[in-house]
């Protein structure tokens, strides 16, 4: 992120008000033309008198006018919170207005961006003096002009030099949108989360084997706000809240082991409340004893793995999201986008009876908040539901308004991250089964195909860790279907060519699954079967077990 170097405001006064004085209108004049119920925002009305009057005056010596300009500010305001052991370890609440400056020169067949794009990143101030929003916004759209100006002689040059054609416009143009929807505010009790963190860790009382227990909070309220030159002007609020229990210990053997439990909502209420998150904490421990105690996985097993919704949710993310995004390919590369999926448009990329919508436009499912729901883009397009999957078959990518062959507009999908830019990305990503099975039906079919197999036993996965590693993972035996929970596997060749050909049955269970980052997402999926997939031991690393035990678990003990 550029930052600008800080100005003293009574100094950002006087070079604002000299720059005012060779306009060829006032700030009063312009004001008038934002639509009514931006009118009474500061930030907006800001935005809107610098946008006006850099569309006017922009201007370098032999450098051309830019054809467009767009102003987000994220207004962020986020309280976080941890415990450990039954102690408060960590407190903050936090604010920060970030601004994200972007200009095109060129025009929509061929513009200044490359890749990711060019633009400039700054803190506007945080209390709403506007003339101090406006003078970091100048500075920031000066920046921005100036790098998109090298940028443009760069990427012509470069487009020269690779001598190819021009088959796909740079920038889709947008019908301008204006949507004012109230700002977002972080109205929370420090004092009764804390305690609950406080509470639930302490249950590590009732394991002294328990290496590590932890649990943290972090609520987030986002306000953003977009003006481009196109007309379009937006507000829009969202509150997103996040819960994570830890827990970390080692086997007999020296076997790391952990499991990370997260709550996600958009809505605070959704929350489990106190009482329901230290039972959570209690069977934590209480599963980590019996982790701790199981069998190792055996070096190899092909066969039949039933994963649950939650682990389906995971395992759709990291699969399927990232694939189905229209990106545009740098200068010079001949494919229609990047990704596993790139050369995979009309081509069946999941069994028949799977499809997958993307739906921004709802904001609830089964009584659940959906931290992917948005009414606009971030690049100011109204959200549309798009069908990417239709039976199996890709039909659609999640295109921004950078276009690729054969998408030539956005269908409402560019998503601003962390860092400004914004990029192609899910917002409620669906995936719909045409044919259901209960869990009881799923796990009979589980237990038969091994059965028909030869194989004592088949697999069940509740819950996965990070690179799609099993943490709960079940062996359940033919003879009579019971379950014993196993630790130390790893799947080989989880990967997409799996989900196309050995993917069999779905649930009638679709689960929530609210994901965090910017830009947040969901993931709504049922539970699944694989006809056969390779399970086998993990190479794991035997760490050495503590020298000397825990301290004693009662006041004064040694």
């Amino acid at each position: 992120m550029n930052v600008s170097r800080r100005i003293p405001v009574w100094c950002a006064a006087a070079i604002v008000f000299t720059f005012l004085a060779f306009m060829p209108f006032g700030a009063s004049a312009q004001q008038k033309q934002i639509p009514a119920g931006a009118d009474s925002d500061p930030i907006l009305r800001a935005l809107h008198t610098e946008l006006t009057r850099s569309k006017a005056q922009l201007k370098m010596d032999h450098v051309d006018s830019p054809f467009y300009i767009e102003y987000r500010v994220f207004d962020l305001e986020q309280f976080d919170s941890s415990a450990a052991f039954g102690a408060l370890s960590n407190q903050n609440r936090t604010r920060l207005r970030l601004l994200r400056a972007v200009v095109r020169l060129g025009d929509y067949k061929l513009d200044s961006f490359i890749n990711a794009g060019l633009g400039i990143s700054d803190i506007l101030p945080l209390d709403n003096d506007e003339l101090a929003i406006r003078h970091q916004v100048w500075l920031a759209t000066d920046q921005a002009y100036k790098r998109a100006s090298e940028a443009f002689s760069n990427k012509k040059a470069m487009l020269q030099q690779f001598n190819v054609d021009q088959p796909v416009d740079d920038f889709a143009k947008a019908e301008p949108v204006v949507s004012i929807e109230p700002p977002a505010k972080l109205d929370v009790d420090p004092a009764k989360w804390t305690k609950m963190l406080e509470s639930a860790t302490s249950v590590y009382r009732s394991d002294p084997q328990i290496q590590s227990l932890t649990a943290s909070l972090s609520f987030t309220v986002l306000s953003e706000y977009f003006v481009n030159t196109e007309g379009t002007i937006t507000r829009h609020g969202s509150a997103h809240y996040q819960i994570v229990l830890s827990a970390s210990e080692q086997a007999p053997d020296g076997m790391r082991l952990e499991r990370a439990p997260i709550y996600t909502a958009n809505r605070i209420e959704e929350l489990p409340a106190p009482a329901k998150f230290q039972e959570d904490a209690v069977k934590l421990v209480a599963d980590m004893k019996i982790l701790r105690e199981a069998p190792i996985a055996d070096e190899e097993y092909r066969g039949p793995v039933l994963f649950s919704n939650d682990a389906a949710t995971d395992m759709f993310s990291e699969l399927i999201a990232p694939n189905i995004l229209g990106r545009k390919p740098a200068p010079g590369r001949p494919a229609r986008t990047t990704g596993a999926f790139a050369s995979s448009y009309k081509a069946r990329v999941l069994p028949d009876f799977i499809s997958v919508v993307d739906d921004p436009t709802v904001d609830t499912f089964a009584g659940h908040g959906l931290a992917g729901a948005y009414k606009v883009d971030d690049e100011g397009v109204p959200a549309t539901p798009v069908t990417v999957v239709d039976k199996g078959t890709l039909v659609n990518y999640l295109i921004g308004r950078m276009p690729i062959r054969d998408f030539p507009a956005s269908n409402g999908h560019g998503r601003a991250s962390g860092s400004g830019n914004t990029a192609p990305a899910p917002g409620n990503l669906f995936f719909r089964a045409s044919k259901t099975s209960t869990r009881e039906e799923l796990k009979k079919r589980l237990v038969d195909e091994c059965r028909d197999r030869g194989l004592k036993y088949g697999y069940f996965v509740d819950t996965l860790g990070p690179r799609l590693a099993p943490r709960m993972l079940y062996r359940v035996w033919t003879d009579d279907g019971h379950e014993e929970l196993v630790r130390g596997a790893v799947f080989n060749e989880l990967d997409i060519r799996a989900l196309r050909s050995d993917l069999v049955a779905a649930g009638d269970d679709p689960l929530v699954s609210n994901r965090t980052g910017l830009p947040f997402m969901t993931i709504v999926s049922p539970s699944v079967l694989f006809d056969e997939l390779e399970v086998k031991r993990a190479d794991n690393t035997k760490e050495k077990l503590p020298d000397y035990p825990a301290p004693a678990l009662t006041a004064g003990g040694n």
